[in-house]
């Protein structure tokens, strides 16, 4: 059955390129909306302004996931308000933003979690259609890949290499059902190097980034006052990423994703094989019974608060 917010939800913070104030605001929408994006800080008539979730609106972008409309409007950093509303089982919302791009608050998607999870969700009486991967579909750049493959349920495998020492070569596996995002994953904070941060600020990005948003490395250590909030943050912060980007295709996805060293990019360019590969896959409408597994199914509060394993 689909979802929608039992009521709206508010976000206020920083952006993390241009580093300017930003509220968000996540609304309840009817069955069969989707995820749909409104710029309301330009003055353009209501259907301009809007952007629905799907491959077709993805904007190729290797730092963040970005889409946009016919109109030129754009949205960006979008990749972990979508992780929660797929991890949290929301299928349906009018997400309002008065800028171009989504606050970064503490780099995670735990705020946006906590967020939904406090609202709780109200159901809508029309069935849920997901998509359902029928064979593999694989996409490279270099010695990177990202692969999707038929499987029962959604389950992410990553394997992450740096040179830095404090990242390394990492890798996990998860099943992404009853509750496993917000438990596992969600307060999973992006990093980066700080000479990457250096340079980006030079040329005018990144400027609302920091250790109060970001595991920032350098060498063999980390910066954060507090450390990491688990030893393999790192991969597990690429998995969030995974699941916002996958929450692009615009239905919850029944399969296995595979990636090494994959990035937005790659993740993007995967879904848009996908689409354009029809064998590939197939719409269908879920049971209840198969719905049991689905990333949000059952999730509350206290998934959120459990510690990770």
């Amino acid at each position: 059955m689909q979802t929608t917010l039992a009521s709206t939800v508010h976000f206020q913070g920083d952006s993390l390129h241009a580093g300017l104030p930003v509220q968000v605001s996540v609304c309840p929408a009817p069955a069969g909306h989707g995820i749909v994006f409104e710029r309301i800080d330009l003055c353009l008539p209501a259907h301009r302004r809007r952007i629905r979730v799907e491959p077709a609106a993805l904007i190729e972008s290797r730092l963040c996931t970005q889409i946009g409309n016919e109109a030129g409007v754009t949205v960006s950093t979008i990749e972990h308000l979508m992780a929660a509303l797929s991890g949290c089982g929301v299928h349906n919302a009018r997400v309002l933003v008065d800028g171009p791009e989504l606050p970064i608050l503490d780099g995670s998607a735990h705020p946006f979690a906590q967020g939904f999870l406090a609202a709780g969700l109200r159901p809508l009486n029309v069935p849920l259609e997901v998509i359902r991967i029928l064979a593999p579909v694989e996409v490279r750049m270099g010695d990177a890949w990202a692969r999707i493959e038929p499987a029962d349920r959604l389950s992410i495998s990553v394997e992450i290499d740096f040179t830095d020492a404090a990242i390394g070569r990492q890798s996990k596996n998860l099943e992404l059902c009853n509750g496993a995002f917000v438990r596992e994953l969600a307060d999973s904070r992006t990093f980066c190097r700080m000479s990457e941060v250096q340079v980006m600020q030079a040329n005018g990005l990144a400027l609302g980034g920091g250790l109060h948003n970001a595991v920032v490395v350098d060498g063999a250590r980390i910066l954060n006052p507090g450390g990491l909030r688990h030893s393999d943050e790192p991969v597990r912060h690429k998995m969030l990423d995974v699941m916002g980007d996958l929450a692009v295709a615009g239905a919850p996805v029944l399969g296995r994703y595979l990636g090494y060293k994959a990035g937005h990019t790659l993740t993007g360019r995967l879904l848009r094989a996908l689409m354009t590969t029809p064998a590939s896959y197939e719409r269908v409408t879920l049971s209840p019974e198969q719905a049991h597994d689905l990333p949000g199914a059952g999730v509350s509060m206290h998934d959120l608060l459990a510690p990770a394993a």
